[in-house]
């Protein structure tokens, strides 16, 4: 058992220590700080800035007031409304699926997805970079947990010959994010399709933060690459781009049906608020509009723009920017200058990123202005240098 003086002043001494503080997220890509400091923030996944639409809020408003503010039951009991079925329905026909599951969380997607898959017959092969939820969500499912280098698709075949080799038979999951949280790059989506076709794998890839920005629906990248029907699980949330919160996983009829029957944190979890599965529609509403993909544009823009600014031309487009700083008190001491400089961008550091690659991660969204990236590019640009 935890001592819990000495765990947290281990943490300090580390420079580990974390603590919750009030912020308050405005539009226009800003926030409030304690102090009553507006700055810009660039710590926000909403994507394309959707948690201040009004169609957003004029929906979970409408829904709330019709429906009232919770769902005050689970889903298998009577906690499913229509407002969940629609959103659902909704995800299938974006993501070209016959089914869509909503969960409460992307983490709860994660759990509860992963352990419906797989048992303890089979192994899930994993990028060795993936979120920490879909790792619990392994290690949950009781199978044998395997990693392969990030995004190295030999590391990924030879991981792949051996298990068959080893196991003709044996159910695999191989498992990975489109694009990656903490580096922003993508996964070779077609690459790995091949591999898990050819090894007779099935395959999950968690869209989060591809979802929305991606694709020319927003679909993600699998629908960019055109690989959409070759991937047996399309998970993500509906924390980022889409600006509300909640997870979901697009799959065939008889998947849905098995995680319906099986996902704990589906099965024993009270349902999102019917008004928050309202706004998540009203999201991908949105999402797959014109409007969407003037955001989406938008977006691409200000991320050339940054890159150019940080000396990275040519980089694949993604919202996310990391700026690694190495130790700990490093990242501290950058994010606090930006800070200081008028941008908010905590410094992020183990166990979220593996040890001596502590960062700031930039996130640039549909409701930051071209000003704002041009005065952030040369901030970073100047405290890279030093």
């Amino acid at each position: 058992m935890k001592n819990p003086g000495q765990f947290l002043s281990e943490l300090k001494s580390a420079g580990l220590l974390r603590a919750l503080r009030n912020v308050d997220c405005l539009p226009d890509g800003m926030a409030r700080m304690e102090d009553g400091r507006e700055v810009v923030n660039l710590a926000s996944n909403d994507y394309l800035g959707l948690a201040h639409h009004p169609a957003l809020a004029e929906a979970f408003s409408r829904a709330a007031r019709d429906g009232g503010a919770g769902a005050m039951a689970s889903r298998l009991v009577t906690g499913t409304r229509r407002a969940h079925s629609g959103l659902e329905e909704a995800l299938a026909d974006l993501k070209g699926t016959e089914a869509a599951v909503s969960f409460s969380s992307g983490y709860a997607t994660s759990l509860g997805v992963i352990t419906s898959i797989a048992d303890r017959e089979d192994t899930v092969l994993m990028d060795k970079l993936s979120h920490a939820s879909l790792i619990d969500g392994a290690r949950l499912s009781g199978a044998r947990l395997s990693t392969f280098l990030h995004n190295d698709m030999e590391s990924l075949r030879k991981k792949l010959e051996h298990l068959r080799s080893a196991n003709p038979s044996g159910g695999i999951l191989v498992v990975t994010e489109s694009v990656f949280s903490m580096d922003g790059d993508r996964a070779p989506l077609q690459e790995i399709v091949r591999l898990k076709d050819e090894f007779g794998a099935l395959l999950l890839v968690d869209e989060a933060h591809g979802f929305g920005v991606l694709g020319e629906h927003g679909a993600g990248l699998a629908e960019e690459l055109g690989v959409s029907s070759r991937i047996d699980f399309q998970m993500g949330t509906l924390s980022k781009a889409a600006g509300v919160s909640g997870g979901y996983v697009a799959c065939s009829r008889a998947w849905a049906d098995v995680m319906i029957n099986s996902a704990r944190s589906l099965i024993y979890s009270t349902a999102p608020p019917p008004a928050l599965a309202a706004a998540a529609l009203a999201a991908v509403e949105v999402i797959r509009s014109a409007e969407g993909q003037e955001l989406r544009r938008h977006v691409s823009v200000l991320a050339d723009a940054l890159s150019s600014a940080l000396g990275m031309p040519g980089r694949p487009v993604s919202s996310i920017f990391p700026v690694v700083m190495g130790e700990n008190d490093a990242a501290l001491a950058a994010a606090g200058t930006l800070l200081e400089r008028g941008f908010l961008a905590p410094a992020i550091r183990y166990p979220t990123v593996p040890r001596g690659t502590a960062r700031l991660r930039v996130t640039v969204t549909a409701a930051h202005r071209d000003v704002q990236i041009g005065r952030l590019g040369k901030a970073l640009a100047e405290l890279l240098h030093k």
